[in-house]
């Protein structure tokens, strides 16, 4: 019993310990973000190219995926809401649970999967064949070559991403309900102006900023905190992507909650 709680309390130290340096890297990313000196040639090349292999190069495949998933949730909600004589509020519906909840949510666990883990094994390869050290050593300043670009990058991803996919599903809703009807626009922008307020809207772009963030400085996190063993290299994209899910999953349902209830 005396191993089993001394090995529990070492792993509830270690998981306190990976946290506050997690937070400690978003406090000094957000900081660096906020400063306009930081932003050299060098430094925006790293930017351009994380956008490039984060949102550009998934951008088509990944919109089709949205439509898809867009035309068939319009198709349930719209038909669940003519089913029970509610045709009225269905667009509404609509709008609110794909726009507001579902595709920023799908996009960041996208952009999680296909960038979050690379930069996790990244920093991990990094950290055990000690180049952070020798980049150190020769003067350069990993957090603003290395970490910051890549954290600004993924969330510009997932916020572009985000608002691509937002207006299709805005374009099929209003295909679904409407039909090809040019004359049906009034009552569509009534509707947007009572879903999209201001503070919904800011709200919507808060939470994409937050979940751009996450799906990086959680990776890039677990990478540092990763132990110089080659071994372990797949055991922390492993943590880092289940401690992301979970993030992910409290970010929106703290949106849901501060938004509903």
């Amino acid at each position: 019993m005396t191993n089993f709680l001394t090995r529990r309390g070492a792993a509830l130290l270690a998981m306190l310990r990976v946290w506050r340096a997690t937070l400690s890297l978003t406090g000094e990313v957000v900081v660096a973000a906020l400063s306009p000196a930081v932003y050299n040639s060098a430094t925006r090349t790293v930017v351009m190219k994380q956008i490039y292999f984060t949102a550009v190069q998934i951008l088509v495949p990944f919109t089709l995926f949205a439509a898809i998933l867009s035309f068939v949730l319009i198709q349930i909600v719209v038909g669940t809401a003519a089913k029970y004589g509610l045709s009225e509020y269905a667009l509404e519906m609509v709008v609110r649970l794909l726009v507001l909840e579902v595709l920023p949510l799908v996009t960041a666990l996208f952009v999680a999967l296909r960038s979050g883990s690379a930069i996790n094994t990244e920093v991990a390869l990094m950290r055990i064949n000690n180049e952070l050290e020798a980049l150190e050593d020769s003067g350069v300043d990993t957090l603003r070559l290395e970490f910051m670009p890549r954290v600004i990058g993924g969330m510009l991803s997932v916020l572009s991403l985000t608002a691509i996919t937002s207006v299709l599903a805005l374009v099929l809703a209003y295909l679904a309900v409407y039909g090809l009807q040019p004359w049906s626009l009034p009552d569509f922008t009534r509707v947007m102006g009572q879903v999209f307020g201001g503070g919904i809207l800011a709200g919507l772009g808060a939470k994409a900023l937050v979940f751009g963030l996450a799906v990086t400085v959680i990776p890039v996190a677990e990478g540092l905190a990763t132990p110089k063993m080659m071994f372990m290299a797949p055991i922390s994209v492993l943590r880092g992507m289940v401690r992301l899910f979970f993030v992910l999953m409290f970010i929106e349902v703290a949106s849901l909650a501060f938004k509903y209830i």
